[in-house]
């Protein structure tokens, strides 16, 4: 079985998960750019299979009423997204250890992106956060 660890950059949170992470989305909505600075890379796990080791400095933010951001209230790390109802939490790639064996899906919300980067792979590009939204940016 993997266990994967990570952290915030002062390690007032800290955590472990046991078992496969999913792939990484790269997220450009609105709230990411805002939140992250950036674009975002979340890989995702389920709720259970995440054990805290430390969560002194975890704080969460209610970004919508359907979701929350969990961030280090110490450093500032952005670390962890969540449906409220869902049994998986999204975590930010950048801060599970290496190696982390993981390899990007996708791009979600793709619509949203900024006008100050360009994306020059050839992953998938979706509108939303399916695939019925796929964006054919190559026709």
């Amino acid at each position: 079985m993997k266990i994967h660890s990570g952290s915030c950059l002062c390690k007032g949170v800290h955590f472990k998960i046991e078992g496969e992470l999913r792939p990484v989305l790269y997220c450009h909505c609105s709230q990411c750019l805002k939140t992250h600075g950036h674009f975002s890379a979340f890989t995702a796990a389920g709720k259970g299979k995440i054990e805290w080791l430390n969560q002194e400095t975890l704080r969460w933010f209610d970004s919508s009423e359907e979701a929350r951001r969990g961030f280090c209230g110490n450093c500032g790390a952005s670390l962890f997204y969540e449906l409220k109802n869902g049994e998986r939490m999204s975590i930010s790639a950048g801060c599970i250890d290496r190696p982390t064996g993981l390899h990007g899906a996708g791009h979600i919300y793709f619509e949203n992106h900024s006008d100050y980067y360009e994306m020059l792979d050839q992953l998938p590009k979706f509108r939303e956060n399916s695939s019925e939204d796929f964006l054919d940016l190559n026709p």
